[in-house]
């Protein structure tokens, strides 16, 4: 069975820093790309960060300058280093693969396509 095993998450008061871990059951990331997607309830599944199959990395406004996204090639697992973090980045977290296009919203998450972690909660605290 092919999936992605994710690690990391809980709970932590607001300005302090959490690291989320996924790593592939079957293959490696090392020639796709991979998304890191959040969930809060009530709210829309929103692409939070990306890494590509080159390293490229890309964020959401919302995150950007305090999420970092990175692949390490020999230990087969991508990280999401999230730093300063706010009440408002309490969600579920899922990293995602071999999608047909990384969505920037979705009315839900996971989806039918690709291959998803099966999620990391993050709650932070004022």
């Amino acid at each position: 069975e092919v999936k992605l095993v994710q690690s990391g998450g809980g709970s932590v008061q607001g300005g302090g820093s959490l690291t989320l871990s996924c790593i592939p059951s079957r293959f490696t990331f090392d020639d796709t790309d991979v998304g890191w997607y959040r969930q809060a309830p009530g709210n829309e599944c929103e692409l939070v960060a990306r890494i590509d199959s080159d390293g490229t990395t890309s964020y959401a406004d919302s995150v950007k300058g305090r999420f970092t996204a990175s692949h390490d090639a020999a230990k087969r697992t991508v990280y999401l280093q999230m730093n300063s973090l706010k009440p408002e980045d309490t969600a579920v977290y899922y990293c995602a693969t071999y999608l047909p296009v990384f969505f920037p919203t979705s009315a839900m998450c996971p989806t039918d396509a690709g291959y998803w972690g099966e999620g990391s909660q993050v709650t932070v605290s004022t």
